[in-house]
């Protein structure tokens, strides 16, 4: 998973959602209900009321039932029921009631003992994901799904070792993971050699576009090292022109200016695609970036050994049996681990949250259910949303008109947690999603709004499996409680917790075990994917607004994964 950039400082207090909601268009708007516990006006789903207020019988129909608890539970005023009872449970309060902490956190303990046994992990292609897999899947088997596994191959980097250090003129060596961290998919070498800027702009806003094009590098000494800066263009494209330039090595450093929500002075992780470049390449700090362009004679010594490996994994899906695979639900979360640790918040909290919510609709097999859902366990997200970029290529144009949306849960149990919701109608970031996407947006907003629950937007950025749906142009939604970005003051004194302290301290290391999970937003966070996928499950609206309907392209994407591409 990936660092959320969410709203800062006043953005962040003007969009952040409580009590009021943009809401759902009005087409799904009346009918999804915000199913609050115990609140009035609960009806079984969007579009189909059978509120039972008190112990009379109101009448059926389509449409805005009250049901509650006086007598006016009839879609259309027919069957006035005029008892003063308790209003009856909405099919959202029964399934929510259903996904509880217990049976979480007995996935997640699963999930734990499956990298103990194997290495401490649960990376693609690994035991430990081989072990949490068929966790998965004997789950599934119980409550009455038929899973089966979508295997692919790909082709995955892999780092051996690195090193960078300033021989001249002040001799120091740099620290991996602090102070420089090589890109993915860097290709290997070992280089001794000095250090020329390329069309650099250290001043201002620090806009540049270097190493963009092979003007840049008119003049460029071959065999030296280039020093360039985050801007612009794609780091592949940066790292290529500078290799097809005659350099022998390239260090990319942060850009130094001002991005809401994004880190642009501090250490950047990136990558340069899917094949070794030809030069190694390495991402480094603003202020280490600044200090070698600004020393005279500097040369530095780069070392990266890497290479690609392919390996073999897969994808697990199960179908409810239940509703129309022709207005398909996909809910997904990926599977797997970073290589350092069991992954436990990442994404063991997004996949324990799906995989309850389908235990218990399995279980139950009382929800009426217009659209199928699709469940998805996704592998190999974290070396590039591999396995959910591959389910995607493989649907044909009546697949992805029969996708009616997706739903991603990727990290909804961080320690220092926000309710992070994804950017639908593009009001904070500027950048919507596919037709459709405000309205997943608007139904969880109205959902935490009934609970009492502060929520705030979280940009679709490419930092998770909903990318190549929303590439495709199939409306996506979600939910995320933080990654390694910062808390904010201003977030802190709304959501609780420690301002200056990342939402989950322990993203992508060896801590993030069972101890790093915050039983509240796993609670909170699993209550509303139970809720979005039973509302969006028995829902008869074209959220996507029918054929011709216009199509949002979405933006270039900054990110693949955890990843910055440029």
């Amino acid at each position: 998973m990936k660092f959320s950039k969410s709203a800062r400082g006043a953005a962040l207090a003007a969009t952040i959602v409580l009590a009021v909601s943009a809401g759902a268009p009005a087409a799904v708007a009346a009918q999804v209900n915000s199913g609050g516990k115990g609140g009035q006006g609960a009806q079984q789903g969007p579009g189909h009321n059978n509120g039972k207020p008190g112990n009379d019988k109101p009448g059926n129909g389509n449409g805005n039932g009250n049901g509650n608890g006086h007598g006016n539970g009839n879609g259309h005023g027919n069957g006035n029921g005029n008892g003063h009872g308790n209003p009856g449970k909405s099919d959202s309060e029964k399934l929510r009631d259903k996904v509880t902490i217990k049976g979480l956190t007995g996935h997640l303990a699963a999930f734990q003992a499956a990298a103990d046994a194997n290495g401490g992990n649960r990376a693609a292609g690994t035991p430990g994901y081989e072990a949490s897999a068929r966790y998965v899947e004997s789950q599934l088997r119980k409550a009455g799904y038929q899973p089966f596994r979508q295997p692919f191959t790909y082709e995955q980097f892999l780092l051996a070792g690195d090193s960078l250090s300033q021989v001249t003129p002040n001799p120091v060596s740099y620290t991996s993971g602090t102070d420089y961290i090589t890109m993915s998919y860097s290709g290997s070498g070992d280089v001794t050699a000095a250090v020329t800027a390329v069309d650099i702009n250290l001043a201002g806003d620090r806009a540049n576009t270097s190493g963009c094009e092979a003007a840049d590098f008119a003049g460029f000494p071959a065999g030296n090292i280039a020093l360039l800066q985050r801007g612009s263009c794609a780091f592949g494209d940066k790292v290529a022109n500078a290799a097809a330039a005659g350099a022998a090595g390239a260090v990319i450093f942060n850009q130094g200016n001002d991005v809401p929500g994004d880190d642009r002075t501090g250490l950047i992780n990136g990558t340069l695609g899917s094949e070794l470049s030809a030069i190694p390449a390495v991402g480094t700090t603003f202020a280490l970036g600044e200090t070698l362009a600004g020393t005279a004679g500097a040369t530095l010594h780069l070392t990266v050994d890497s290479s690609i490996q392919a390996t073999e994994t897969f994808n697990i899906i199960a179908d409810t049996p239940k509703g129309d695979p022709t207005r398909q639900i996909v809910v997904g979360g990926h599977l797997d681990s970073v290589a350092e640790g069991p992954g436990i918040n990442d994404n063991g909290s997004g996949s324990a949250a799906v995989l309850e919510t389908a235990i218990q609709l399995g279980k139950t097999g009382k929800f009426k259910l217009e659209n199928q859902i699709r469940f998805a366990f996704w592998g190999a997200e974290e070396d590039g949303l591999v396995g959910s970029t591959h389910y995607v290529s493989q649907l044909d144009e009546t697949g992805i008109a029969n996708t009616l949306l997706n739903l991603n849960f990727d990290m909804v149990g961080s320690t220092n947690f926000v309710r992070f919701v994804y950017d639908g109608d593009g009001d904070a970031f500027g950048s919507s999603g596919p037709a459709g996407s405000d309205t997943i947006e608007g139904v969880f907003q109205d959902y935490f709004t009934s609970e009492g629950l502060a929520t705030a937007p979280t940009e679709f950025d490419g930092r998770s499996d909903y990318l190549a749906f929303i590439e495709n142009g199939i409306p996506a939604g979600g939910l995320f409680s933080g990654a390694e970005g910062l808390k904010t003051p201003e977030e802190a004194a709304i959501f609780g917790g420690t301002a200056g302290v990342a939402y989950d301290p322990c993203y992508h290391a060896v801590c993030d075990d069972l101890g790093n999970i915050s039983n509240q937003a796993m609670g909170e966070m699993s209550d509303a994917v139970a809720h979005s996928v039973l509302t969006f499950a028995q829902s008869d609206a074209d959220i996507k607004g029918g054929a011709g309907a216009a199509r949002t392209v979405p933006a270039e994407p900054e990110y693949k994964g955890h990843e910055a591409l440029r």
